[in-house]
Formats: structure tokens, sequence, C-alpha cells
């Protein structure tokens, strides 16, 4: 690929004076082919991008709803390699950006370097690797990103100064900025003091930063929309990909839920 995909929306997105829309879903949840639905009919309802997660045993930072998910891709059959042949088929029908998100303990069985090269073979374009600390890049330096796959780096509320400044540092695509202490899951509010939060890191990188953790509704997006570059939603999707998992409309069903969120982020600004 030449530019970025992630690189391109934003730039898009930038010229239409607008913030993106960022959906999660766990890949495999209930089945891969379910998913490669799935992506199809979201981006049809306006997500910009899509984080894939990698189903995990052990999902620590991620919330009930998410859990179940990755249990459920779990018990479909899904691993990594699944993850990464889903994204090929994917690509003969979409050009929209995806990330995935993983924990480290399943790109270790398959092998940091491979994982980074099949990933971008297939057509991946950023990968959220949760449990990997920045420290870990200097300590092990076969664990740094190469090629054009970007990193996205979390950034917490706890997160002091001098540590925004590490994680940005070597970053790319984007900036996801966890609102809220604690797990995935949906809230009934916006988290206090964003666009200040927001503003600090901007002091640290020109990427684009992103807002995700516990927003589930229209209005909810339209008020992080006005302080942020994008917003990612996750739990509320997957909660209606649970409800709806056994229903042969169910891609259709959760575009429905998710149009009028993408369409929050049109005219926000």
């Amino acid at each position: 690929m030449s530019e970025n995909r992630i690189d391109s929306t934003f730039a898009r997105l930038r010229s239409e004076g607008r913030a993106g829309f960022i959906a999660y879903i766990c890949a495999g949840d209930p089945t891969l082919d379910a998913t490669r639905a799935l992506v199809t009919a979201i981006e049809g309802a306006g997500v910009d991008i899509v984080e894939l997660g990698v189903p995990f045993s052990d999902p620590l930072a991620d919330g009930v709803v998410n859990q179940l998910a990755s249990a459920r891709a779990l018990a479909s059959g899904t691993t990594l390699n699944g993850v990464i042949a889903c994204v090929r088929e994917i690509r003969k029908e979409s050009q929209i950006p995806i990330v995935l998100y993983t924990y480290m303990n399943p790109v270790y069985r398959h092998g940091f370097d491979a994982f980074l090269a099949d990933a971008e073979a297939a057509g991946v374009d950023g990968v959220l690797l949760l449990d990997l600390p920045p420290d870990e890049d200097e300590a092990s330096p076969e664990l740094r990103m190469h090629g054009p796959l970007k990193r996205i780096r979390l950034i917490a509320p706890t997160t002091p100064p001098e540590r925004i400044a590490l994680l940005t540092r070597d970053a790319g695509g984007f900036i996801y900025y966890v609102s809220r202490e604690g797990v995935t899951g949906e809230r009934s509010d916006v988290a206090a003091g964003l666009a200040e939060r927001v503003a600090e890191i901007r002091k640290t990188t020109s990427l684009p930063i992103s807002v995700g953790f516990g927003i589930s509704s229209a209005d909810q997006v339209r008020s992080v929309a006005a302080a942020a570059d994008a917003v990612v939603v996750g739990s509320a999707i997957v909660k209606r990909i649970a409800e709806f998992g056994s229903d042969p409309k169910l891609a259709d069903k959760v575009a429905a839920f998710v149009k009028p969120l993408a369409d929050a982020v049109r005219g926000s600004r």
C-alpha cells in the first residue's frame, strides 16, 4: 500500500472539518463470517475506522461486555491467524482503515516479526498492543514496530506528563485517549475535564487524538467530537452484536444502531 489508510482518512476528515467515528468489534463474534459482514455494514453506516479485537482468554482491559465477546469468539474457533485471514477477505471489498486491538500473548505465540509481516500483508493499517508498555521498546528491540504499520498508543487519565511524552514519541496513526479509569463499558455521561486533557496531549504530538471508553449515545459522541479528532465506540456496539448474534439480519441491525452514532460526528463542530 502507498499512503497508510489511517493517515489518508484523517487527512480527509480534516478537509471535511469534522471528527471521525471509530467502531470496535471483536473479530469472530459470533463468527468470522459475521465479522466480515459487520465491517461492510458499519462502513455503510458511516464508520471511518474499524478496530478489530483479537480474542484472548484474559482480556484485562475489557469490561464484561467485551470479555464475553472474546469468549464467544474463542468458542467459535477464532484464532489470530483466522483474524488476519478475515482482514484479507475484507480487503477484497473494502479499503476502510483497520486497526488490530490485541493483547501480547497471541502475538508472542505467532512471533512478533511474523505478526507484523502477516498483518501488513493482509491489509492491516495499525496495531494497538494493549499490554506492551513503551519501556519494553527500549529493553526489547525485537518488539519495535517496523514497516508501514502504525503503532497506536493508549494514554490514560492518570498518565503523567513525562509518560505522555514517552508514549507519543514513537506513536503513529493516532493517539487513543482512554477517557476513564478502569475497563471498557458503557457509561451514562462523558468524563469531566475531557477537553483540557486532550489539549494537554496535543502539546506533545501532532497526531490525531481519538477518545474512547464509555461512549454509547449520540449526545455523548457529539460532546466528545467537539474536543477530539475521533470518537471510539466499542462496548455499546458489541452489546448489540450479542443481542442480535443469532439473527440472520445481525449486520443490518447493528448498522442501524451505529448509524445515528456515526451521524453525530458530522456537524459536531
